[in-house]
């Protein structure tokens, strides 16, 4: 019996989606496909078929031509040609795209070999906002929406992608919905019920959309009490952990929510803030230690597993594995509901915010202290919600969504 070959898209591997990709990869290698990654830049993954295109030379080529133009996904077009050729050798069944801005895919040309040549199915996974807008990835913060309608003025411009010159957003809108309409036999799969009703009111709206969740290793992301995380971080046995995790803080991030509330936080509570940058933990308040970004996950557990609450104060996130992370070792969260973090916690094992003032988390701190207090919240029970969001669950949507016939309604 012939094989399905599945080729994947992503600008990386060893990233958050590089990981997606990965597993789904591997799951799919295991149900009998035949499968392969072509991807942009840095590292490969040693036991998947990786091919990587890009180079160092035509990657800042990108990046000049975006910082300056405001042109993200409109150059490197002789590795987009390399990518079509790979498609066109390899004939596949599926091609599964990922993340496709990033400063190393030319989407014009791939989206003309799509629309003109293949023959196979077509899966996107918007992993942020980026397809349906003129320029950004997020505009929560910024809170725009022109993107429903068409961009213009970007008031994002000066994020990434970033361009310091150039505002083409009103020309970037036009193009995308011009070239990413209309496929045939694309669905698109989105990590949370959020983006699926942004993309419901974009030009993408026409396309069969899919919510798959992101997965993590939930069996690797377990409670496991670890009480020497505290003298390594001279935290004191008596103080109450509120734990905060990013692979970069910011205002979006919330990491100004966390420097007024540990002005008015009391005395039994500590902030521990994991991701920051060497500049932004010297200058940390007595109540708040940092931690810089570590790629240690043993290390993270640890600091899960000893903390009293979690909080994601992010401003805009389309899925958020750290929140899942901290739930999955037992955590109950506070998050806000200005994007996709609130649709991960219910009133069972946390506290969604609609607004972020320091009132507002002190708030939520107590409701979350009384309910543990009345053991109304247990790690357990966190942990066991957490497990839908787990790495085979994932897999599995994705494997089922791949074998179903093409014309059938997954709604």
């Amino acid at each position: 019996m012939t094989k399905t070959k599945l080729i994947q898209i992503n600008t990386v591997c060893n990233t958050s989606t590089g990981h997606i990709m990965g597993d789904i990869a591997r799951g799919a290698n295991e149900a009998g496909f035949d499968t392969m990654i072509i991807y942009g830049r840095r590292m490969p993954f040693d036991d998947l078929n990786c091919v990587k295109v890009g180079n160092s030379a035509f990657f800042w080529l990108h990046v000049a031509l975006t910082t300056a133009f405001d042109l993200q996904g409109l150059g490197s077009i002789l590795i987009t040609r390399k990518i079509v050729n790979i498609l066109r050798r390899e004939n596949p069944d599926i091609i599964h795209l990922h993340n496709i801005h990033g400063y190393y895919l030319n989407y014009p040309i791939l989206f003309k070999y799509l629309r003109n040549e293949f023959k196979g199915r077509v899966f996107w996974t918007l992993h942020d906002c980026w397809a349906f807008t003129g320029h950004c990835a997020h505009y929560v913060a910024a809170g725009c929406d022109k993107w429903k309608t068409g961009c213009s003025h970007c008031p994002c411009k000066n994020e990434y992608p970033i361009s310091w010159g150039l505002d083409s957003s009103k020309g970037n809108y036009a193009r995308k919905k011009k070239f990413f309409s209309g496929i045939p036999n694309m669905t698109l799969i989105v990590p949370s019920d959020w983006l699926k009703n942004q993309v419901q009111e974009s030009f993408l709206k026409d396309y069969r959309t899919i919510v798959v969740n992101n997965g993590i290793d939930v069996k690797r992301f377990s409670y496991n009490k670890c009480e020497d995380i505290r003298d390594k971080y001279g935290i004191a046995d008596g103080k109450k952990i509120i734990l905060g995790v990013s692979s970069v803080w910011n205002r979006k991030k919330g990491f100004d929510d966390f420097i007024k509330l540990s002005e008015v936080l009391p005395d039994d509570y500590v902030i521990v803030l994991v991701g920051l940058s060497p500049s932004q933990k010297v200058t940390l308040p007595k109540n708040i230690v940092g931690v810089v970004k570590t790629a240690d996950q043993d290390e993270l557990i640890k600091l899960y597993s000893e903390a009293y609450i979690f909080m994601n104060p992010s401003l805009e996130e389309s899925f958020s594995l750290v929140t899942v992370e901290a739930m999955s070792c037992g955590l109950p969260a506070i998050v806000l509901d200005t994007s996709a973090v609130g649709d991960l916690v219910s009133p069972e094992v946390g506290v969604v915010l609609h607004e972020h003032e320091s009132e507002d988390y002190l708030n939520a701190i107590k409701n979350i202290d009384d309910k543990i207090k009345a053991g109304e919240y247990d790690r357990s029970s966190i942990s066991e919600y957490a497990g839908r969001y787990s790495k085979a669950s994932m897999i599995n949507s994705m494997l089922k969504i791949y074998n179903e016939n093409r014309d059938k309604d997954y709604e």
